[in-house]
């Protein structure tokens, strides 16, 4: 009861979308690649658990998916933006389940990262992919009025623009099942990889707005998944588009090292939290105590201005320091990357780069 609808393969939904195989499984849904029987092409649908309140997400995320189909005429960043084709309810087993029909993407920049064995994906393609991103965050902050609030290596999905590129993408759509999607020279064998070249013709998409909301009517406190979430979510603050500026940075420096920039752990006298809150400081320096004691439930976190309560014994890192140290970067490439990312991991949100902002930076326009 409540959880997800048992789908066999062949099964037709809606009397259209015929069940070919399983794309994915997460929290909330699967994904099934289905054939449209009405016209002639494959989908992915994306079948919803049906326990009370699950419905209501998906009218959710319809609202939000229909802004940015009938916005996105006038604005080509739109197309950065997974496209909603279909929605239908689904009885199974006697409840309902909200169903969403979507464009075929390809796997996700995580199935990409987690298969290429260098430390991180090439800079060209790291640049490009972020220039989408942003461009779609643009629009969906701008334009739409949406914050996407889980912007992760997840939800950012591959999309080839020739033939050969999307039914090789469309082959590695399982990879978290076993398949390897892998780039040649990176490692792994011939078999089912991509061609450094073609890496440069994959396009990416936002997908996933299931966890999204207004700007102007926030749903939830809890947001983001917790490597990606900012300090002002952290500290229970309220939040709005800079949110998903953070959540980006870290994507980006993910994307680029191979290595989550925030990576927290619990320990035996402090929670993921306190270890997070702390890892911020190391790296950002001590955060300002009009922004520390804007919430009152500060002591949570700290016991004074600029003092943790659970860990006193903290370890400064600087961003360009890590890049040269750890990953071999030169000077001039970590602080060129530093300058990028740090005007995007300003403390106070009102002060953090916009994503037009970003997208004009010296680092990502070279």
């Amino acid at each position: 009861t409540g959880g997800h609808h048992h789908v066999q393969e062949g099964e037709v939904f809606n009397t259209r979308y015929q069940v070919l195989r399983k794309l994915g499984c997460g929290a909330f849904a699967t994904v099934w690649l289905c054939q449209d029987m009405r016209r002639k092409k494959q989908v992915a649908v994306k079948v919803l658990k049906s326990r009370e309140g699950f419905a209501e997400t998906a009218q959710d995320e319809v609202a939000f998916l229909r802004c940015v189909s009938c916005l996105k005429k006038k604005d080509l960043a739109g197309e950065n933006i997974v496209c909603l084709l279909d929605d239908f309810r689904m009885i199974g087993e006697n409840v309902p389940h909200a169903c969403l029909v979507f464009e075929v993407l390809g796997p996700s920049i995580r199935c990409l990262m987690g298969n290429y064995t260098a430390q991180g994906l090439p800079l060209p393609f790291v640049k490009k992919s972020l220039q989408q991103v942003l461009a779609g965050l643009h629009f969906l902050h701008e334009r739409c009025r949406i914050i996407h609030t889980d912007i992760k290596p997840e939800n950012i999905l591959l999309c080839g623009c020739s033939k050969r590129l999307q039914r090789l993408l469309m082959n590695t759509l399982d990879c978290d099942q076993g398949t390897e999607l892998r780039l040649k020279g990176a490692g792994g064998d011939l078999g089912n990889q991509l061609e450094e070249s073609d890496l440069m013709s994959i396009e990416v998409k936002i997908a996933d707005l299931g966890s999204a909301c207004w700007t102007y009517k926030p749903f939830s406190k809890e947001i983001q998944t917790q490597p990606y979430r900012a300090l002002e979510v952290l500290l229970g603050l309220d939040y709005g588009t800079p949110a998903d500026i953070w959540s980006t940075a870290c994507l980006a420096f993910e994307m680029a090292t191979g290595e989550c920039l925030f990576d927290p752990q619990p320990g035996k006298y402090f929670s993921r939290d306190d270890d997070h809150v702390a890892r911020i400081i190391e790296l950002l320096g001590r955060i300002p105590p009009q922004i520390v004691f804007s919430w009152n439930k500060s002591t949570k976190f700290f016991s004074r201005p600029g003092a943790l309560l659970r860990l006193s014994r903290l370890f400064p890192r600087s961003l360009p320091g890590i890049l040269a140290d750890r990953h071999g970067w030169t000077p001039r490439e970590a602080a060129a990357f530093a300058a990028f990312l740090l005007p995007a991991l300003h403390y106070a949100p009102e002060r953090r780069a916009s994503a037009a902002q970003s997208l004009r930076h010296a680092w990502i326009t070279a």
